[in-house]
């Protein structure tokens, strides 16, 4: 099997190339490196089966032509920092919606079918719901990126519907752990290492999340693959717990060894514009396939503050 997977010296796109490699697949990484990490697949790129391509899906000329002879395509190639929309307005249209686009149609000149897609639980936008199903509608988000996101997933499907096209979709909880370079538990630490004594929290620090560790989600997309063959695969990939950010922050500071630490609140419900500031996801539909989280979110968010600490980011 030939998979071509767009953003794959990423995060997320770097543990799956590894899975993918142990499983037998032959495996192409395309990925402009905007955000992801050359370093991340170096240990890699002198297998035969394996083959890195830099160059961006914005150029369709150039991703019809390497997507020839694949078999299946795990799109993960995508702006990942949230709040960068709010400066930069275009990024998440041409990085998701655009990007998307050039690669699907990349795909129907190349008469390839099957397409994984990592979308997110941003699409949901803000709700007054306990626990999000995959059904709940409707999608209104609240951020540039969590509108790129549903934007490339009504792209999917309509090629799906036009084109006979095959697709997994997954809505992803916050996903942290090993080669993770952004989010609340790296900024905390870098905080911190800055001032060991006083650590600025964004929003009142009760924002409440689901968090999956990074194999437990490639776990998942891989597992819903294999056990779900339905033209339209929607899912979402989370654990049943959720973390709190002054939680996050405790356990940092615990993980560091630090005592006495000032936890200084910027204020307001949400840490900038564009988050949603609690939400839960209804995994019931992987569950009945049979998958589920190894970790809890509390657990998977210990895990990951090792892991950063460990890499010294």
């Amino acid at each position: 099997m030939k998979a071509f997977i767009t953003g794959g010296a990423g995060f997320i796109g770097s543990h799956l190339v590894d899975t993918l490699l142990k499983n037998n697949y032959s495996v192409t990484v395309y990925d402009n490196l905007s955000s992801g990490d050359k370093s991340f697949i170096q240990h890699h790129l002198k297998q035969k089966e394996f083959t890195f391509i830099h160059a961006d899906l914005l150029n369709l000329k150039r991703v019809t032509k390497e997507l020839q002879g694949h078999d299946v395509v795990f799109h993960l190639a995508a702006n990942p920092h949230v709040r960068l929309g709010e400066t930069q307005t275009d990024l998440d249209l041409n990085q998701g919606i655009v990007a998307t686009y050039n690669l699907l149609e990349a795909m129907r000149q190349n008469d390839i079918k099957k397409i994984l897609f990592s979308s997110s639980s941003v699409v949901y936008g803000e709700t007054t719901e306990p626990s999000l199903p995959e059904t709940y509608g409707p999608t209104l988000p609240i951020s540039l990126y969590g509108a790129g996101k549903l934007g490339a997933e009504g792209l999917i499907s309509a090629f799906c519907g036009t084109f006979d096209f095959q697709t997994w979709m997954y809505r992803f909880a916050n996903v942290v752990g090993a080669r993770g370079t952004h989010g609340v538990i790296v900024d905390f630490i870098k905080k911190l290492r800055k001032n060991p004594h006083e650590l600025e929290i964004l929003g009142d620090g009760k924002q409440c999340k689901p968090y999956l560790y990074v194999s437990d989600c490639v776990d998942g997309i891989l597992f819903g693959y294999t056990h779900s063959n339905q033209k339209m695969n929607l899912f979402n990939l989370s654990c049943d717990t959720t973390t709190t950010v002054t939680r996050i922050a405790e356990m940092v500071t615990e993980e560091m060894g630090l005592t006495n630490v000032s936890f200084k609140y910027t204020g307001g419900v949400r840490g900038w514009k564009g988050d949603v500031p609690r939400f839960q996801l209804d995994a019931e539909k992987m569950k009945k396939l049979g998958w589920k989280a190894t970790l809890t979110s509390d657990e998977t968010v210990r895990k990951a503050i090792r892991d950063v600490l460990n890499a010294n980011l």
